[in-house]
């Protein structure tokens, strides 16, 4: 740069709205939002979450109504978690054919058809009465190899139900792998993976455990996730692990606290990269809202912009439809 004050002054191209506009580096579109969405078995009325403020635990009815809504702003995709009216040791809901989430993709792939793209979150915690996201060791250790045939039994599931990607969040070692065999094996060759690859054990998730009802009920994931302080590059071993398994496309998660993690995977792998806008960003920003400590609307894409310039190709967030709506 040749140029020096009073000649160069930056100033120039942010006077106005419209400069500001043409000129933007980073953009939002509703087709790179992804919807969160929980449906309940057994439930007659959405149920509010206390710890996040417009969102809800849905009925198969409300939740047509709102991936209707969604739909219609343009929002990418949606992602579903379920929560089954009874839970057991091995999740057994997971991949029943009447499972509260089969059911409603179902629903929703009636409905809907390609309008957008119909996802489920591939785990055990939302289905076992213990709360983690693998079967159990008589020691109470997560069985991992044991995990990998239930996931793979729950993506099968969820394919023939209508799921259109299938996104395994457990953090297994394998996992990528093993749903890739079941998939092509049973038919489903064309339903891509969206990895969990790099999953942190975070304090940010506790209002999501509230609306998936997961809380583990003994100790805690620290044991499969990743460690906020863990060895450097190890995020990176995990993305190349799930993508020489077969992963279509990565995730990161939580998002904010680990845009460093999100840059990294962006400039390394040649996939699309996501990342997950997690439930305690979302409450932590409501909850100042609500308290009238910021500007809600201006952090909101605030957050957004910074999580699509770190590098993220598509961006979980329960506000995807608010944001959508407001884009369009």
């Amino acid at each position: 740069m040749n140029a020096q004050y009073p000649v160069a002054r930056p100033r120039r191209l942010r006077r106005t709205a419209a400069m500001r506009r043409m000129v933007a580096g980073t953009r939002l579109h509703p087709a790179e939002l992804i919807l969160p969405m929980f449906v309940k078995e057994g439930i007659a009325e959405p149920q509010p979450v206390g710890s996040m403020p417009g969102v809800v635990q849905h009925t198969r009815e409300s939740l047509r109504k709102a991936a209707h809504e969604a739909a219609e702003v343009g929002v990418g995709g949606i992602i579903l978690f379920g929560i089954p009216a009874d839970k057991d040791a091995r999740g057994s809901g997971a991949d029943d054919p009447d499972g509260i989430v089969q059911v409603a993709l179902r629903d929703l792939a009636s409905d809907l058809g390609d309008a957008l793209v119909l996802m489920t979150d591939t785990c055990l915690d939302e289905y076992t009465d213990h709360g983690h996201c693998g079967l159990l060791t008589a020691d109470g250790e997560v069985d991992n190899d044991a995990t990998l045939e239930r996931y793979a039994s729950a993506a099968v599931a969820q394919a023939a139900a209508g799921s259109k990607m299938i996104a395994p969040s457990g953090m297994m070692d394998g996992q990528v792998g093993a749903i890739r065999a079941a998939l092509d094996a049973n038919g489903f060759a064309e339903v891509p993976i969206l990895a969990y690859a790099a999953k942190y054990a975070s304090g940010f998730y506790g209002p999501f455990r509230d609306a998936a009802e997961c809380a583990p009920q003994f100790g805690d994931r620290s044991a499969y996730q990743q460690d906020p302080a863990g060895p450097i590059g190890e995020a990176l071993r995990e993305v190349r692990l799930d993508l020489a398994e077969g992963a279509d496309a990565v995730m990161v998660k939580p998002a904010l606290a680990y845009l460093d993690i999100l840059r990294q995977v962006r400039d390394t792998v040649e996939v699309p990269v996501a990342a997950y806008q997690v439930s305690g960003e979302y409450a932590m920003v409501e909850a100042a809202a609500a308290n009238g400590w910021i500007d809600r609307e201006r952090v909101i894409m605030e957050s957004l912009i910074a999580i699509r310039r770190a590098g993220a190709d598509m961006i979980l967030t329960y506000w995807a439809t608010e944001v959508a709506r407001g884009l369009s």
